[in-house]
């Protein structure tokens, strides 16, 4: 029985943890569930990458969806009736990772606390591979990396997975793949509960003045017009006289009789192809 819960003990046994995980989660039972997957390790030219393939299998054994609804580490709580408490407690929490680039603040004997780039919060993050995983991290570099929390030790948090580490020279390289990430994948943002604040008043200050250029919340427009109206309304918002196009439609939009468009106060703005032709902006 796995009793004492300190910071060093909690490292050891996530890792004992983790292996255990890590050996059920590719055993047989789930092949024909993780196989289809592992092809993403595979870069352009088909060359295998480990590191990616070790990431594949961490979103397998943590996020992955298996068809009744619970993940693997789900499986495996439920299976080793011999787990404690608190090795239910931590492994559950591993189904929550934060994914993110993050620039390491400063280094400790122990852990690094990182800022993550995509929801502005600081993460005290400690690795269960050894300190000598985090020599080469340099204060004022650059890690991609996913964590885990550290149950039930509060605000401590674990590397999980493969992180790959940049220099400082990375910088600009770092701050545009960020943005990238920020806007694909905006659930990473929205960890931030500021972040959710700040994106709702956004989205409301713009639907105020979409509605106020257009007269309405509610458009139907030929696809021409779409893109012709859209860019003027940018060009307003950004109060620039440019006459650069920024807005263009999807091909399915751009073929379509007219585009709907609507600015829903909960939804966003959405657009919608009809086979009909009209159009109603000036």
């Amino acid at each position: 029985m796995h009793t004492d819960t300190g910071p060093a003990q909690l490292l050891h046994r996530s890792a004992e943890l983790k292996e255990e995980l890590v050996a059920f989660g590719t055993s047989r039972l789930f092949e024909r569930l993780l196989d289809p997957l592992l092809p993403e390790a595979s870069g352009p030219s088909g060359v295998w990458d480990e590191a990616s393939a070790i990431n594949v299998i961490d979103h397998f054994l943590l996020q992955y969806r298996l068809p009744d609804g619970n993940t693997v580490a789900d499986r495996f709580v439920a299976r080793r009736t011999a787990l404690t408490d608190t090795d239910r407690q931590m492994i559950l929490a591993w189904r929550d990772p934060v994914e993110g680039l993050f620039e390491v603040r400063s280094k400790h004997d122990d852990s690094l606390l990182l800022l993550n780039l995509l929801d502005d919060l600081e993460y005290r993050a400690y690795t269960n591979a050894g300190r000598t995983a985090l020599r080469a991290v340099k204060k004022g570099g650059f890690l991609s990396a996913r964590l885990v929390t550290l149950a039930p030790v509060p605000d401590a948090w674990l590397f999980s997975g493969v992180m790959s580490s940049y220099p400082r020279t990375a910088a600009p390289e770092i701050a545009a793949a960020a943005l990238d990430l920020a806007t694909s994948r905006q659930n990473l943002v929205f960890r931030n509960p500021e972040k959710v604040k700040q994106g709702w008043h956004s989205m409301r200050e713009d639907r105020a003045a979409f509605a106020e250029f257009f007269g309405s919340d509610e458009l139907i427009l030929t696809p021409e017009e779409a893109e012709d109206c859209f860019n003027a309304y940018y060009r307003h918002r950004q109060h620039s006289t440019a006459n650069s196009s920024l807005f263009t439609l999807s091909p399915e939009l751009a073929q379509a009789g007219s585009v709907g468009v609507i600015y829903d106060q909960v939804d966003g703005l959405n657009f919608y192809g009809t086979t009909d032709r009209c159009g109603t902006c000036s």
